[in-house]
């Protein structure tokens, strides 16, 4: 009944993603390869978080 009112995980994380992606890239064009490289590794994580939570709904 309420259901809109439920937050959805995976817009949450998709918000991450695109934030940390971000991230990586002002780290980039400053030059700090290894943040960069942290910040994508973190954003690879959570590629694969969303990947798994959206797995389920494509077999429904």
């Amino acid at each position: 009944m309420f259901g809109w009112l439920k937050s959805d995980p995976v817009k949450k994380l998709r918000k991450a993603y695109d934030l940390k992606q971000e991230q990586a890239m002002h780290a980039q064009r400053n030059g700090d390869m290894r943040l960069y490289a942290d910040l994508t590794a973190e954003s690879e994580d959570i590629w694969q978080q969303i990947q798994q939570l959206e797995k389920p709904a494509a077999h429904s």
